[in-house]
């Protein structure tokens, strides 16, 4: 069975850090794009980061140059640094990734559970 399992969340002040982790586990052949997305109440989920299995990077707007996504392909597994975050950072992330299964020819696209974060003013 395959997972992605996050951890990292919590709450924190405003202007604090924190750092999201994922891990995908099961028989997993290959690893695509990774990524995080947030969804805050009443909105829609958002893209916050993404990183390609060649190491690109793309963030959103609204966190670039504070938030920083990194992986570590060995362990199957995807980081999010998250400094001087703000009240409106607040919200549940969700990790995201293309994965290929030893069983599938193709990538398929898989969720975690989500972790949230909370940042009180």
């Amino acid at each position: 069975q395959v997972q992605l399992v996050e951890s990292g969340g919590g709450l924190v002040q405003a202007g604090g850090s924190l750092r999201l982790s994922c891990a995908a586990s099961g028989r997993i052949f290959s690893i695509g794009d990774m990524g995080w997305y947030r969804q805050a109440p009443g909105k829609q989920r958002e893209l916050v980061a993404v990183t390609t299995s060649g190491g690109s990077t793309n963030y959103a707007d609204s966190v670039k140059g504070r938030f920083t996504i990194s992986r570590d392909n060995a362990k199957n597994t995807v980081y999010l640094q998250m400094n001087s975050l703000k009240p409106e950072d607040t919200a549940v992330y969700y990790c995201n990734a293309d994965l290929k299964l030893r069983v599938l020819p193709r990538f398929e696209n898989y969720w975690g559970q989500g972790t949230q974060v909370t940042v009180s003013s």
